[in-house]
């Protein structure tokens, strides 16, 4: 069984990393465009509102921290 998940675990990262130089196919932006974004303008100007997302997750996690610190008090006392 251990030497099937060796297998396994090589054969799954030689496809991970032969399927990776796939994703290398478009351009980079500006390369071949001068400048411009390459297939025109991005959809809703990109200005996508992220700083509020990250907020979120950033307040659920120490939430989540403070919980895991308060249980684990809680359950040595």
């Amino acid at each position: 069984m251990k030497k099937f998940m060796k297998y396994l675990a090589a054969f799954t990262v030689l496809m991970v990393l032969s399927f990776s130089a796939s994703v290398l196919a478009q351009p980079s932006p500006g390369s071949n465009s001068g400048g411009d974004p390459v297939g025109g303008p991005p959809i809703g100007g990109g200005t996508a509102p992220i700083g509020g997302g990250i907020v979120l997750l950033v307040t659920m996690a120490a939430g989540y921290g403070i919980k895991k610190a308060f249980d684990a008090r809680n359950k040595f006392e």
